[in-house]
């Protein structure tokens, strides 16, 4: 049922789609061109060195060597071909070597920016989640400049604790899955073929829980701050403690990751990628909904599914048969 009104909820606050597209357009076009910029501050000189062009060459000098040992039947030019790549990538390290400094700089910097990026979508996705709540419990109409400016220190807050956490979290979630890729296939190392799928399938299987219990131990967190009116740690505090539902709530979230990535996979390909210009930020507000669904049935509230409809403790407290938007 709390799947079902989620959906709902959604489909009638579907122009906040547009909204957050529209936000991290403009975010990711910013952040890209100072991505690019540090970039080619920091290791503009490596694309412009003589080691990388002496490194490409050798890509096609390869292949003729090799047709030439094939035609002549003569392997002694690809040792030669081997001295001289060897020389080639000793020059190139060389010369990553003697510019660490601009290295680890502009990897630092592509670091920070990818950070700043996701704090700055946080924000638009934080006031997304205003006005939803908004929706919700009085069932206002908020705009989303009227929210984000609104919300914009307790967003600001939040997401200087929920970015690091969260990153810190993703890491040792891909840590794990790389593992247990790499790590399977040596369990089922006779089953040829077979192993390689399986060992796909189960790091995947993997990635998609760990997401779902990220998601169902923050889901309360946001709508806390929102609904709730706590502070940024009390609500952190109150939502990882898990509760009666915890497992209800996980599934939930569960199927909504496989629902996400099906959704999203098939679109892409469907649409040679275009679709997902939709589909992405749909997401995000569908777990935003999500989120806050969770929260008031947990904690016994009422909310608005449409003009007429409330929902209350999984059932529905007044249902019109006026109302159009129930049907």
């Amino acid at each position: 049922m709390r799947f079902k009104r989620s959906v709902s909820i959604t489909e009638r606050e579907f122009s906040r789609v547009f909204q957050l597209l529209l936000c991290r357009l403009i975010v990711g076009a910013v952040f890209f061109s100072l991505t690019f910029l540090i970039l080619h501050l920091g290791l503009g000189f490596i694309l412009e060195s003589a080691e990388l062009k002496a490194i490409r060459d050798l890509v096609p000098e390869f292949f003729r060597q090799l047709a030439f040992s094939l035609m002549e039947g003569d392997s002694a030019v690809l040792t030669d071909f081997q001295a001289t790549a060897h020389e080639a990538f000793l020059g190139f390290m060389g010369l990553l070597g003697t510019h660490l400094g601009n290295i680890v700089g502009s990897v630092i910097g592509v670091f920070l920016m990818y950070l700043i990026q996701r704090f700055v979508n946080g924000l638009a996705q934080f006031a997304v989640a205003a006005a939803v709540n908004d929706r919700m419990a009085s069932f206002s109409r908020t705009r989303f400049s009227a929210a984000f400016f609104k919300n914009l220190g307790k967003a600001a807050l939040y997401e200087l604790v929920y970015v690091p956490l969260a990153f810190l979290y993703d890491t040792l979630a891909l840590l794990a899955s790389w593992f247990l890729f790499f790590f399977l296939p040596s369990l089922f190392s006779t089953w040829g073929i077979f192993a390689a799928v399986v060992s796909v399938s189960l790091t995947m299987t993997a990635l998609i829980l760990l997401q779902a219990l990220k998601l169902t131990l923050i889901s309360a967190w946001m709508p806390a701050i929102i609904a709730g009116g706590k502070g940024v740690f009390a609500a952190f505090a109150e939502s990882i403690k898990g509760g009666k539902d915890f497992l209800r709530r996980f599934g939930s979230f569960l199927i909504a990751c496989y629902l996400i990535v099906f959704v999203n996979v098939g679109v892409a390909i469907c649409t040679l990628g275009s679709g997902i210009l939709i589909t992405v930020p749909l997401s995000f507000v569908f777990l935003i909904v999500l989120q806050f669904v969770n929260y008031y049935e947990t904690a016994g509230k009422k909310y608005f599914l449409s003009r007429d409809v409330i929902a209350e403790n999984d059932a529905l407290a007044l249902d019109s048969p006026k109302n159009d938007d129930a049907q």
